[in-house]
């Protein structure tokens, strides 16, 4: 479902409310501002019919009389400055606030978005929304209060004003106002068109440069430098196209704009001294139109680059609130209970799942995982291991069939309760910028320190942690790269001791160990299994040997279970797999 210029609105207008003082408070100097600007010009059209009056009166009279409007304009200038400061202080702490609430807003938002929105999407093109959505509402917010209001009070009050003094040029300027703006709305319409493609594009570009830059290493080892050079000049160079059609298109209309000012002038300029001749206006009316004049048409000019701006901020906005009403993929049911686990029993009963309508991965699987028990799954790439892991965790939703759990539904219990009782050690382990200490804390927030030690010491990471300049507090790097993958598998399966958890799920958590390593971290999760219900999925059937159970799957079907000894004895997958792996040369 795509967002409107409308959407945007209602999510600032929903923030600004909580700091609806501060708005109103910016807004009422702003007026308060131009209204002294609009005082200004009358009062020097009295100053000038006092200085240019023929008649009884003194030139000390009128020099007093000029005195007192010259005073009231300097009191017009020094409330006009005051005001203005607070003006800025108000704006200042409103958009500081809000702007930090929405960042916060759309982070929990998108965070809450499904495993599938993340495998789709490039991580530098969310945070280049995220950052161009809070933008947008700094600029909109700027706009309206510095340009917008102060300009549409100084153009309707120098129509009024002037439709007062003179109702003929007055009425004939509002009906050129009119259609001056109404025809500059729809030009910046068809200019949106090209902004929002233009921050599609941007945002393409952001992606495709972080994309790069975090497979740097694989650029490197293919010395791809030319191709990638290329590839991201073919990008840039759509935005540019893209980008050069909503330029040109709003200084065409600029063009035009520009050339009825012109008119607009020498009509106005034309009929003051018309009337005048005719004694219908004073020398301070003809100075006072033409001072109204120019406040129109600068306003007028300056609302073009205003309504290019404030396009460009909707079109800014609408890409990310694309992602903002969007609903959840996965959302909790209502009145969704907290998941309670005494024994750890897992239940799938004729599960059906696909990626998309072509490709069905599970096909009616039944499992029944007891409490307590160690369950390892081996098959071909794509017979569904792996699926079997992220709908237990509840990544995606079944097509059909029920995950169960201590006998309760996993679709109808919270999420976060749901993940709170499994730990998963994964295959390949992604760690965030921060230092050892919190990656391995990751497990479980509240743990001190010394058992954070304790956590690492039994995935045998201590030792290496150590050897580090800065231990515990050593920063890994964005994703873990400072470390070796092994030395990331053994942080992992530290965060996951620590997190303590009923369910354990390895997903081939040794495959990235040296020997050594892995016979002492074969050790470490052997006692960490004891008392847990197990999933183990395993390509290297040496490592699950001594599980209680080994199932084997093939295109999304359980063809074959049992011990390691009796899947052995018999004519089937496992023992092709067996024979083509340790088996074989042990022959």
């Amino acid at each position: 479902m795509a967002a409107t210029n409308f959407d945007v609105i209602k999510l600032f207008y929903s923030h600004i409310k909580k700091y609806r003082w501060l708005f109103l408070l910016a807004v009422f100097f702003s007026l308060l501002v131009n209204t002294f600007d609009l005082a200004a010009t009358w009062l020097y059209k009295v100053l000038v019919d006092i200085l240019s009056a023929s008649g009884p009166a003194s030139s000390q009279d009128r020099a007093n009389d000029a005195f007192m409007v010259l005073a009231l304009i300097i009191l017009g200038r020094v409330a006009f400055q005051g005001s203005w400061r607070m003006i800025e202080i108000a704006v200042v702490k409103l958009e500081s606030s809000v702007m930090a609430d929405i960042s916060l807003m759309a982070f929990t938002y998108v965070e809450r978005h499904s495993y599938q929105f993340f495998s789709n999407q490039f991580t530098g093109s969310l945070v280049r929304k995220v950052s161009r959505l809070v933008r947008a509402f700094e600029d909109l917010t700027d706009r309206l209060i510095f340009h917008l209001l102060p300009q549409a009070l100084l153009v309707i009050g120098a129509l009024v004003i002037t439709t007062y003094k003179q109702p003929y040029i007055g009425l004939t300027l509002s009906i050129w106002v009119v259609v001056f703006i109404l025809i500059n709305i729809l030009m910046f319409k068809r200019v949106q068109k090209y902004n929002i493609q233009s921050s599609e594009k941007d945002s393409e570009v952001t992606g495709a440069m972080a994309d790069s830059f975090s497979n740097n290493v694989s650029v490197k080892m293919f010395s791809r430098y030319a191709y990638e050079e290329n590839r991201f000049k073919g990008i840039l160079d759509e935005w540019r196209k893209i980008t050069v059609k909503a330029w040109n298109t709003s200084n065409l209309n600029r063009a035009l704009s520009a050339t009825t000012f012109i008119f607009v002038e020498l009509g106005v300029m034309y009929y003051s001294l018309r009337y005048y001749a005719l004694g219908q206006l004073t020398i301070g009316d003809v100075v006072m139109f033409h001072g109204y004049l120019f406040t129109l048409i600068g306003n007028l000019w300056n609302l073009q680059s205003l309504m290019k701006g404030i396009f460009q901020s909707f079109s800014d906005g609408r890409e990310m609130m694309d992602l903002l009403v969007m609903p959840h993929e996965i959302q909790d049911v209502k009145r969704a209970k907290r998941l309670k686990v005494e024994q750890g029993g897992i239940v799938f009963d004729e599960a059906v799942f696909s990626y998309s309508q072509t490709r069905t991965v599970l096909k009616d699987l039944s499992l029944d995982i007891k409490p307590g028990e160690h369950v390892a799954l081996v098959g071909p790439s794509g017979s569904g291991k792996s699926t079997i892991v992220k709908l237990l965790f509840r990544f995606y939703d079944l097509d059909s069939g029920k995950i169960s759990i201590d006998g309760q539904d996993i679709a109808k219990v919270t999420q976060d309760s749901l993940r709170e009782y499994v730990s998963l050690v994964p295959q390949d382990p992604v760690l965030f910028h921060r230092t050892l200490m919190d990656n391995i804390r990751y497990g479980r927030l509240q743990a001190t320190d010394e058992e954070v030690i304790a956590a690492a010491k039994k995935a045998n990471c201590h030792e290496f942690i150590e050897q580090l300049a800065d231990g515990y507090k050593t920063y890994v790097g964005e994703r873990g790269i400072k470390l070796s993958g092994g030395e990331r598998q053994r942080v992992a399966i530290a965060r996951a001791i620590l997190k303590n958890a009923p369910i354990l799920v390895l997903d081939e958590a040794t495959s990235s160990l040296d020997s050594e390593s892995e016979a002492l971290i074969q050790d470490a999760l052997l006692k960490l299994m004891k008392g847990r219900t197990t999933i183990a999925i395993a390509h290297r059937l040496s490592t699950i040997m001594q599980m209680d159970r080994i199932v084997v799957m093939q295109n999304g079907r359980i063809i074959d279970q049992g011990t390691h000894e009796m899947l052995l004895g018999k004519e089937g997958m496992y023992q092709k797999l067996w024979n083509i792996q340790a088996g074989g040369f042990l022959k």
